[in-house]
């Protein structure tokens, strides 16, 4: 019996709870592309590249600024990304804000509980956190 306890509270301290809460634009809405404004305090350093490549897959082109919106983008995205450091860094959590005319129509938000814990999930690549994310928010 001690051995099954054991067990059971190793396995659920090793396992992290993943929160992934998503508002995915509505299906009439089909942007043609979406501006992102870069955010120079992410230091998770593939977040903007994995973000576009999985926007473009779905055949929606992208185009990143820094300050003012580019004319002609109807859709645009603000994002945050944070990292943690245990025996190394890893993204604990992610945000995606995308507005149509400022008004927002959809919002998507990765987050690992407890900062990962003792899971070796938490040291997943962005990619394999954030593509499931992206696919969401776009109803895909």
């Amino acid at each position: 019996m001690k051995k099954i306890i054991l067990i059971s509270s190793l396995a659920f301290l090793a396992t992290a709870c993943t929160s992934i809460q998503v508002q995915p634009i509505k299906s009439g809405l089909n942007p043609e592309k979406i501006c992102i404004e870069e955010n120079p305090k992410v230091i998770v350093g593939d977040f903007l590249s994995v973000v576009r490549n999985r926007i473009e897959y779905h055949g929606i082109d992208t185009e990143v600024y820094e300050n003012d919106i580019p004319e002609g983008c109807e859709y645009t995205m603000t994002y945050t990304a944070l990292k943690n450091w245990d025996l190394g860094t890893y993204m604990h959590h992610a945000e995606l804000r995308l507005e149509r005319n400022g008004r927002r129509v959809g919002y998507a938000e990765y987050h690992l509980n407890g900062k990962g814990g003792l899971s070796l999930l938490k040291w997943q690549g962005t990619k394999t956190k954030m593509d499931p994310v992206v696919d969401e928010l776009l109803g895909k």
